[in-house]
């Protein structure tokens, strides 16, 4: 199998750290740690991590999990 690479432009690499830092800062006004989070959300810290480190790129259902979590759906 193939893996297409296609770039990503620049302005969206900065958008996309903007998200992740709002979503970082929405966890903590939620006084929850990652391994809170993780436990919240069935999944492991590291999963968190990786969204927060850009290595894992969150999706729209995902995003409402996190929402809901963090008190802000």
């Amino acid at each position: 199998m193939r893996i297409l690479h296609f770039a990503v432009p620049h302005s969206y690499k900065n958008r996309y750290r903007a998200f992740v830092k709002r979503l970082k800062l929405s966890r903590i006004e939620a006084e929850l740690t990652q391994v809170e989070a993780a436990e919240k959300l069935k999944i492991s810290q590291s999963y968190i991590s990786k969204c927060k480190s850009g290595e894992r790129r969150v999706d729209f259902i995902e995003l409402l999990d996190f929402a809901r979590i963090n008190n802000k759906a």
